[in-house]
């Protein structure tokens, strides 16, 4: 398996509860390296652009307002097969079938506050990095 990179949300809610710190250890628990990160909090525009392939889904504009709702932290996470890792890591969407000790089993509030977000594929992951991050940004 090849080192690649991914992009990590830690978002609202978990940054809201103080929760970054708990996050980044479960990510570097699991052999993932932070070689970028910023805290921001997303403008509707940002978030509406960033999951613009949500946009005919029902959830699309909760989803949105829950986004820019507060501070989020970006990441770019690097590691071996650092994508499928990330989302292991995270645990399933739905926190109540998430596995123990993955990020959503310990830190979700709901389905919806589920704590983070993760790139889904090698090539999503290089579009969502080049969204929030400028090559000088990432340091390996």
């Amino acid at each position: 398996m090849a080192v690649e990179r991914t992009l990590s949300i830690i978002k609202p809610d978990a940054t809201r509860r103080n929760l970054t710190g708990a996050v980044n250890a479960k990510l570097e628990e699991a052999g993932l390296r932070i070689v970028a990160q910023k805290r921001l909090r997303l403008t509707q525009e940002q978030a509406e652009a960033f999951y613009a392939v949500h946009k005919e889904r029902p959830f699309y504009s909760d989803l949105c307002d829950f986004m820019t709702s507060g501070p989020v932290v970006v990441q770019v996470l690097e590691g071996e097969g650092a994508v499928a890792r990330n989302r292991e890591v995270m645990g399933a969407t739905n926190p109540a079938e998430a596995a123990e000790g993955t990020i959503r089993k310990s830190f979700a509030e709901s389905i919806e506050a589920n704590s983070v977000h993760g790139s889904d594929s090698a090539e999503n992951a290089a579009n969502e990095i080049a969204f929030f991050f400028s090559g000088c940004e990432i340091v390996g």
